[in-house]
C-alpha cells in the first residue's frame, strides 16, 4: 500500500491510501482532525475548507496525492482554545457561529485572505466568504469578523 508524507499542522504525519484519489477530507478525518466538516462532497458548500500552501482549498476535491509535500493547516493548526487565532477570536467577538458546520471552513477561508491582503475590502471579504455556504445566514457577521481582524471597524 503506497505511503503518503503528509505535513498537517506543522508536524510530518504518514498516511497509507491504496488510493491516490482519496480525498484529503478523508484523510483528515481519519486522523481526528475532525474540525474539517464533510458537507457536499462536490467542493460547494466550504465546510471541508483548509488551507493548502496558505491557499484556502475544498479538502473534498483535493486528493491525498495532490497534497502530498504540500503545507496542509485545519482550523486545529490555527489556533486553539488556550491561544486562538485573531480571526477565531473575532468570530467568537461578533457571535458568527450559530449552528457551527459552517464555521471552521469560513474562518479558514478568512485567514487564508487575511494573510494575502493585511485589509482587504469588503467585497474582497465577502468574494473570499461567498464559497462558504451557511444556512443561517451568518455572512454579515462573519464580514464584521474580518473587518475587525483587519483593523477596519472597532
Amino acid at each position: 500500500m503506497p505511503k503518503y508524507r503528509l505535513r498537517i499542522n506543522g508536524s510530518v504525519r504518514t498516511v497509507d491510501s491504496s488510493d491516490a484519489d482519496k480525498p484529503l477530507l478523508y484523510v483528515l478525518r481519519g486522523l481526528g482532525l475532525t474540525a474539517t466538516k464533510f458537507g457536499c462532497g462536490l467542493g460547494q458548500c466550504g465546510a471541508c475548507t483548509v488551507l493548502v500552501d496558505g491557499s484556502a482549498v475544498q479538502s473534498c476535491q483535493t486528493t491525498v496525492a495532490n497534497a502530498r509535500g504540500k503545507a496542509i493547516t485545519t482550523l486545529e493548526g490555527l489556533g486553539s482554545a488556550a491561544k486562538p487565532h485573531p480571526i477565531q477570536t473575532a468570530f467568537i467577538d461578533e457571535q458568527v457561529p450559530q449552528c457551527g458546520y459552517c464555521t471552521s471552513g469560513m474562518i479558514m477561508s478568512a485567514a487564508a485572505l487575511l494573510s494575502q491582503k493585511r485589509k482587504p475590502s469588503e467585497g474582497d471579504i465577502r468574494a473570499a466568504l461567498d464559497v462558504n455556504l451557511c444556512r443561517c445566514g451568518s455572512h454579515v457577521r462573519a464580514v464584521r469578523a474580518v473587518m475587525a481582524v483587519s483593523g477596519q471597524r472597532g
